[in-house]
């Protein structure tokens, strides 16, 4: 094949891989949450992954219609105290005290996953509700299930108003967030479908 003739192949092959990048990217784009689910089904324990106050809130919340009997808060900064997270969410103390644990070992959504399961085992719970942003969820579903295919999970994806999941087209900083987590969510993929963990 002439050099000419494989330049031209090679540019519609590349051509042909954008395309279908950005098609993968739209769908996976259209694919989020733009809402929050009205009600969610009864679990074991509810796990929110950190990363917005309105992913705890959430949490929070679930936890006192009755949707979990305990609250792991995956992924808590190492400076912030027990103290401190109860004050933040104020006439939750008794909620804190008798039903919330936290991790402070997981440093991302491979490591919340793995903490979790180890939390989940500890209190032999077989169902999970599973919080955190909805731009955040499918990659953290695929953790969460490669790391414990024995125990039911349940999303629920959290979607805050500022985000304007909607059009996200038109803001910037959520735009990036998505592309990021597009290419994480794949990167994922691939590392869970070869069976190689998270470095």
């Amino acid at each position: 094949m002439a050099v000419g003739s494989r330049f031209v192949w090679l540019t519609i092959l590349a051509a042909i891989m954008m395309l279908a990048v950005v098609a993968g990217f739209l769908v996976f784009a259209a694919s989020l949450e733009r809402r929050e689910p009205r009600d969610v089904t009864i679990a074991d324990g509810i796990v929110v992954v950190t990363g917005g106050a309105d992913r705890i809130s959430e949490a929070l919340s679930l936890m006192e219609r009755g949707k979990g009997h305990r609250l792991l808060i995956s992924g808590v900064n190492t400076q912030s105290t027990p103290e401190q997270l109860r004050r933040r969410w104020p006439g939750r103390e008794e909620l804190f005290q008798c039903c919330v644990d936290l991790d402070y070992q997981a440093r991302n959504t491979y490591g919340n996953a793995i903490e979790s399961r180890a939390w989940a085992r500890k209190n032999n719970f077989r169902s999970l509700v599973l919080v955190t942003a909805s731009y955040h969820l499918p990659r953290t579903m695929l953790e969460f299930r490669a790391a414990m295919p024995d125990i039911e999970i349940t999303g629920f994806p959290v979607v805050p108003e500022a985000s304007k999941l909607n059009r996200w087209w038109q803001e910037p900083a959520l735009m990036r967030i998505i592309v990021l987590e597009f290419f994480k969510y794949w990167a994922a993929v691939l590392r869970v479908s070869l069976g190689f963990p998270a470095r």
